[in-house]
């Protein structure tokens, strides 16, 4: 049996079809499992000859693989050869909604959200919808994320359509709502923020959490209101706080204080409190992340295809703020995602300080994980390979060119992982996805399917852009 198993994913595994099935079905089954890579990403780093135990969808044990062995005599080990077990990703802020249109970002000014992304999810009936959302979830899943965090939508359709969307793929979802009530008169928005946080009480893949576009769309009552409750919930508020200098300046004039300053003049920081971007920030305003215990979402792609600056994540880091990293939607593969966000920094501040390391590689990783999940909520129940927590991980093939000749395996996830080298994903101990498919569900239908929704959904959305497309800019400027 052990040398079968050993055999199943054998470098060459692609000749023998029938083996790497039966290996696939082995692993969809109900477990328990001892699963004996070739080694373990810890918070410490990569440990050889490291064994998990996975059972009722958590991580049961996590040892030296001879004395789970021992301890375990009446499971099969599971070996996998050339394969690292490392922690899923945590995108730690997405727009799930918004997937139809990822492409009209392209080459587009700040404050898209106005000119895009509202008058898109305005124009999304409950299918495209949730077809969206689902897309969005493969992709994640694909780019091996095991969890996102999603920050509300304004589609108009009930919420759980996300939720149902996410739950079918397979993803760990954050589930934000909307609490926006600034240029509204209608019923309190509080109290539909009490009864989605009640919503998903037990529910094993999602998990409410409140949501403000931008600080100016609620009023201060609101603010103070989701703060609190998400604090008693143990959950988080994500607002997107200090991503444009046309946002930070309204704040200026309207208050006399940018857009963090006033959170934390009306008492809305905090540990609840999921800043996404952050990426204008003043001295003091870091001081009051680091003193307040807020999160942030560090968005490296999105600072690149539409933001005015980059948020100063290394020194974040240094400061011990909280942040994750997420994607916004941009292009989900967890493995560009963290070579991004070291990228980011080197651009930005790096090169005019002749810091050559940038965060060592092992930040970026440390934070697209075990970091992300804190940020989003969930540190307790995920992020890390540990006894306890969820069994939410991703086996990665580490004999392929880019890291079979790897001196520094942190470093080389960074900079030259990539999804194509992800053999399957695990979320809450399941298989939800092997060699870029779902398992369990027809992932090129739902494709087929959302590129008709799509057509037709951006078809009927007065969506304004200001960049023509590529083909028509190349024609622009050659008549030129």
């Amino acid at each position: 049996m052990n040398q079968l198993l050993h055999d199943l994913l054998d470098p060459n595994e692609l000749h023998n079809p029938h083996d790497v099935r039966g290996l696939r079905d082995l692993l969809e089954g109900p477990g328990p499992l001892l699963l004996v890579p070739d080694a373990v990403l810890l918070p410490e780093g990569p440990a050889d000859g490291t064994a998990v135990v996975v059972a009722d969808g958590a991580f049961r044990a996590v040892g030296p693989a001879g004395e789970l062995e021992r301890t375990h005599p009446l499971l099969d080990p599971v070996r996998l050869p050339g394969h690292l077990l490392m922690p899923g990703f945590v995108d730690a802020h997405h727009h799930l909604t918004q997937s139809f249109g990822s492409a009209l970002a392209y080459g587009e000014p700040s404050e898209i959200f106005r000119r895009v992304w509202v008058p898109l999810e305005g124009a999304l009936d409950e299918e495209s919808a949730y077809t969206a959302a689902k897309l969005a979830a493969l992709e994640a899943l694909r780019g091996g994320f095991t969890t996102v965090a999603d920050a509300g939508n304004r589609t108009g359709v009930d919420v759980d359509v996300v939720a149902s969307a996410t739950r079918d793929a397979g993803i760990r979802c954050v589930l934000g709502l909307v609490c926006d009530d600034a240029t509204t008169d209608g019923p309190c928005v509080l109290d539909g923020a009490v009864e989605h946080l009640a919503r998903y009480d037990g529910d094993p893949l999602v998990h409410a959490s409140l949501a403000v576009s931008v600080p100016e769309a609620a009023t201060d009552a609101t603010l103070r209101g989701t703060a609190r409750l998400a604090a008693e919930a143990g959950a988080t508020v994500q607002i997107h706080v200090n991503e444009h200098l046309a946002g930070v300046e309204r704040s200026l004039v309207r208050h006399g204080m940018r857009p963090l300053e006033h959170l934390h003049h009306i008492g809305a920081l905090g540990p609840q409190l999921l800043a996404a971007h952050a990426t204008l920030l003043t001295p003091r305003e870091m001081t009051l992340l680091a003193d307040t215990g807020t999160a942030v979402s560090y968005n490296p792609v999105a600072s690149a295809w539409k933001g005015n600056a980059v948020a100063p994540a290394t020194a974040m880091a240094e400061r011990g703020i909280r942040f994750g990293l997420g994607t916004d939607g941009t292009r989900g593969d967890g493995f560009r995602l963290a070579d991004a966000a070291e990228f980011a920094q080197r651009i930005a501040y790096g090169l005019a300080t002749g810091d050559s390391s940038c965060g060592a590689g092992w930040t970026w990783l440390e934070h697209a994980t075990r970091g992300g999940a804190d940020a989003v909520g969930l540190g307790s129940r995920t992020g890390t390979v540990a006894a306890g927590l969820a069994a939410d991980f991703l086996l990665v093939d580490v004999t392929n060119p880019e890291l079979a000749l790897s001196w520094d395996l942190p470093w080389e996830l960074v900079r030259r992982g990539n999804r194509d080298q992800i053999t399957a994903v695990f979320v809450e101990g399941r298989m939800r996805l092997w060699r870029g498919r779902p398992t369990g569900w027809d992932g090129p239908a739902l494709v087929r399917r959302a590129a008709e929704l799509a057509r037709a959904a951006v078809e009927r959305a007065p969506i304004t852009r200001v960049h023509p497309t590529s083909t028509a800019a190349r024609a622009r400027n050659t008549a030129r």
